[in-house]
């Protein structure tokens, strides 16, 4: 296969699970987003990489938002909201951040390809994406490696959300541009 080739069969598989993600589940979780205080994110590996851009695009569009882990992160209360992501829905650090958050008295979402798994048991909220975390999946199979499909899932489908909560809020690409790092 030539580049392009490679790169249409990803794109073909993001659109595939996306097209089948349950909008209520999104509009559920933009309504926890918008009426939160601030919006905690977490996950590990690249889960967490894909949401920590979900962060910084929520910041851009005036929102307070953090990553879990981070040394600036303040504490989570009451009012406040964790999205987090794991693709198997087994990772244990992510069901300790989702379990700690709730103890706190935040509510949380949890973003999954797993909606049996245990972080999903224990989330307020659970987004399904219908991704496979491995190679082979008799409901979906994917040609790439382990995890990827959902993680690249993940980042577009914070990105439409991001499109989403800037209809919701009427935010500019001019106010988006102002609150960008500008350090150059």
């Amino acid at each position: 296969m030539k580049a392009h080739e490679y790169g249409r069969l990803v794109g073909e598989e993001v659109l595939s699970v996306l097209a089948d993600t349950d909008d209520q589940q999104i509009e559920t979780l933009l309504d926890m987003v918008e009426a939160a205080d601030h919006i905690f994110v977490g996950g590990a590996g690249r889960s967490l990489l894909m949401l920590s851009a979900f962060a910084m695009r929520l910041m851009h569009i005036g929102m307070d938002s953090y990553v879990v882990g981070e040394t600036t992160t303040p504490a989570i209360v009451p009012g406040d909201v964790l999205v987090a992501a794991s693709g198997s829905g087994q990772t244990q650090l992510t069901r300790a951040i989702v379990e700690a958050a709730s103890a706190r008295g935040a509510r949380t979402a949890v973003i999954t390809a797993n909606i049996e798994a245990p972080v999903a048991k224990v989330a307020d909220h659970v987004v399904h994406l219908h991704a496979p975390v491995t190679f082979t999946n008799e409901n979906r199979p994917t040609r790439q490696p382990p995890g990827t499909l959902f993680e690249q899932a993940v980042l577009a489908q914070c990105d439409a959300m991001i499109l989403m909560l800037m209809q919701r809020r009427g935010t500019t690409e001019e106010y988006m541009r102002q609150r960008h790092t500008k350090f150059e």
